[in-house]
């Protein structure tokens, strides 16, 4: 089987995947993982390689294509959407890489990458690298994943190295770390994201990277956020699966002329159109200006907020958008697996996750006020 090469082949994979991970879905949940052949099945699709440009030999996918493949694996299972959406940061890493490096790490550019940015663990500075050692949590996919990225504090003869304290990132091969059992959760329970814990690992120098340098090309996808901008495709993907099983649901009951039903299933789809919309707005926006040549701070500082805006807003959205239908099944949505029982848990769990957290209104509002934001690699910021 080839591998789809271009954007729109790896579209229409995802799009024809869907009905099957849907099929799939009780079972991803139930292993609380991805199943092999469904891992397979991703990479088959070339799912894992939107994040490599045309110097890869990759597909060069703007970041709204990536969105609308996650968006379509979504419709299909949330899991696996959002297994794909970490595990195609492969490529977006590499540009942040030493080429060289790079090019040895990956001898595949269909190669999972999964992980936690945050800078929880420890990193000693040693001739040629760092000695690491952590724990970290929420390694979504990392139950298939091929490399692990972490983020860790820079230690000197043990002591923090800088005022304040230095932090990077490291890379470290799968076989290396440590997969800690942890993931029973609310939802997303196909997506295993376990804790995972790195024991006195060596990492070499050119197997670290930080988003203020870019060895790659540069372009909009050399970008410290880059790795974010398709998470809205998981929301909006069950949201949409969510809106047309509710509507088929209903027309089969003969629930057609009944008023609530109308006016609920109508409002939701107001919402969805009107947040997706944003979504891609917004990223359409951002992608213009820098394939221009521009950078981040060419935008305004509305539209420069409306990325972290919109994709939180996709995320609450999606939650509000599957309570209400949820409530409108009334008791055929309480029974599992009853598809509406798990999108519930699905948007609830992943509406826990920092994009959509009040921090992020925070750093947009401060921008907009120019003002100080908590979080502000959401905007872009690394300084």
């Amino acid at each position: 089987m080839t591998v789809p090469e271009t954007g729109e082949q790896i579209l229409a994979a995802a799009q024809e995947l869907a009905p099957w991970l849907r099929e799939r879905s009780e079972e991803i949940e139930r292993l609380r993982r991805l199943p092999e052949d469904v891992v397979a099945r991703l990479r088959a699709a070339g799912v894992f390689r939107m994040g490599f440009g045309r110097d890869w030999g990759g597909p060069e996918m703007t970041s709204e294509q990536q969105t609308r493949v996650v968006e379509e694996l979504a419709y299909g299972d949330a899991s696996a959407g959002w297994c794909a959406m970490i595990g195609m940061d492969t490529g977006l890493y590499a540009r942040f890489l030493e080429p060289a490096a790079a090019k040895e790490m990956f001898p595949s550019i269909d190669m999972v990458t999964a992980g936690l940015l945050f800078p929880t663990g420890r990193a000693e500075i040693v001739p040629g690298g760092y000695r690491l050692t952590g724990r970290w949590q929420f390694g979504s996919g990392i139950t298939h994943a091929d490399w692990v990225v972490s983020g860790a504090m820079l230690f000197r003869d043990g002591e923090p190295d800088g005022v304040p304290q230095n932090s990077m990132l490291m890379m470290v091969p799968r076989e290396q770390v440590e997969v800690v059992d942890t993931w029973h959760t609310t939802g997303l329970a196909g997506s295993g994201s376990c804790d995972y814990t790195i024991t006195d690992v060596f990492v070499p120098a050119e197997h670290t990277l930080l988003f203020s340098e870019v060895h790659g090309p540069a372009g909009p996808l050399a970008q410290a956020e880059v790795h974010m901008r398709n998470m809205p495709g998981v929301p909006l993907g069950v949201a949409r699966a969510a809106l047309d099983f509710a509507r088929d649901t209903a027309a089969g009951k003969g629930w057609a002329d009944n008023y609530r039903t109308q006016v609920t299933l109508a409002e939701c789809e107001a919402d969805f159109t009107a947040t997706r919309a944003g979504v891609y707005e917004s990223l359409r926006r951002q992608w213009d200006v820098l394939s221009a040549g521009g950078t981040l701070d060419d935008l305004s500082p509305r539209e420069r907020a409306a990325l972290p805006l919109s994709r939180l807003h996709a995320f609450r959205t999606a939650r509000s958008i599957v309570t209400r239908l949820y409530d409108l099944m009334q008791t055929a949505s309480i029974y599992r697996p009853s598809p509406l029982d798990r999108w519930l848990r699905d948007t609830t769990t992943m509406c826990q996750h920092i994009v959509a957290q009040d921090r992020i209104l925070q750093t947009a509002g401060a921008h907009l006020l120019g003002g100080a934001p908590a979080f502000p690699l959401a905007l872009g910021i690394t300084r």
